[in-house]
C-alpha cells in the first residue's frame, strides 16, 4: 500500500512578508499589470483605483506608464512599494 505524504516544506510556505510578494511577483506572468489588475495581483489587497486616489493626493506611488491611454503598473515597482508599506501581525494583535 502506498502513502503520500501531504506534509509542506517550509521552503515552499510564505513564512514574511517579503517571502509573500516575492511569491506574488513570481506567479504574476508579465513585467507590467494593467491598473485594472492591481486587485487581482495582490489578492484584494490594493486595487488600483486606490494607487490613483494616493497619486492624485501627491502620495508615492509604484512606478506606471501609459499603453494605449490605459495605465500599467511595473510589477517589480510595486512589490518594492508593497514591500515599504508592509508589516507583519501576528496574533492576538488589533485587526481593522
Amino acid at each position: 500500500m502506498t502513502t503520500t505524504d501531504h506534509t509542506t516544506t517550509a521552503s515552499t510556505v510564505p513564512t514574511t512578508p517579503a517571502d509573500v510578494l516575492e511569491q506574488i511577483a513570481r506567479r504574476w506572468p508579465s513585467p507590467v499589470v494593467a491598473a485594472s489588475q492591481v486587485r487581482t495581483l495582490t489578492g484584494g489587497v490594493i486595487s488600483g483605483k486606490t494607487l490613483a486616489n494616493l497619486k492624485s493626493k501627491g502620495e508615492s506611488v509604484p512606478d506606471s506608464l501609459l499603453i494605449g491611454g490605459r495605465r500599467a503598473y511595473v510589477v517589480a515597482s510595486l512589490i518594492e512599494w508593497l514591500r515599504r508599506r508592509s508589516r507583519t501581525q501576528t496574533g492576538g494583535g488589533r485587526h481593522a
